[in-house]
């Protein structure tokens, strides 16, 4: 028996086509050569807009509690976002103001981010993992991060950020099986590794 491993990513750009959501696109496709996982993919520029009115859950649109949902269900989630303001987007924020404070304990998470140059790499332990500490998530010890150089028409084309990509998978890989249940975890032939 094969456990597929359930995968959300969000990616927070507000644009459409986005450097940041290739980017997350790559992770997807490095982590799919080495596990067997279904994916769900949030792009805020294309569901921003059913969160944006939403002062409570509440008040959000089914769709939008329906993403919720998924980020809530996750066995790994994958979180990305532009630098903007020295930080993440406002809307990504927003979106994770409303998920539960307790839904993300111990569920791993990979940290992203795109700005133009290096000088904006630091926004992964200075945004991303406070936010996510908050939650009690495991961040993933090494996150990505891309500038804009890497990118050739919204794909990833630097070599070297496509061994950065592998390595955070690599050295992620073992806290993501350590966080599954505990009959999952404790039989590897269930995971295809």
């Amino acid at each position: 028996m094969s456990y597929t491993l359930n995968v959300v990513a969000v990616s927070g750009s507000l644009h459409s086509p986005s450097k940041t959501t290739a980017l997350v696109r790559e992770i997807l496709a490095a982590l799919e050569r080495e596990l067997s996982i279904d994916v769900h993919l949030i792009e805020l520029s294309q569901v921003g807009r059913e969160f944006s009115g939403a002062l409570r859950r509440d008040e959000l649109s089914a769709a939008a509690e329906a993403d919720l949902q998924r980020i809530e269900g996750a066995d790994l989630l994958i979180v990305a976002s532009p630098v903007y303001r020295a930080s993440f987007t406002g809307l990504f924020k927003h979106v994770f103001d409303f998920v539960e404070q307790y839904s993300l304990v111990d569920k791993p998470v990979l940290l992203a981010a795109t700005g133009g140059s290096d000088r904006h790499a630091l926004i992964l332990e200075h945004q991303f993992r406070p936010l996510f500490s908050f939650f009690q998530a495991l961040t993933l010890p090494l996150g990505v991060y891309a500038k804009d150089s890497d990118f050739t028409d919204y794909r990833v084309t630097n070599a070297e950020l496509s061994d950065r990509i592998d390595q955070a998978i690599r050295r992620g890989l073992p806290l993501v099986r350590a966080s599954l249940p505990a009959n999952l975890s404790a039989d590897s032939s269930a995971i295809v590794w």
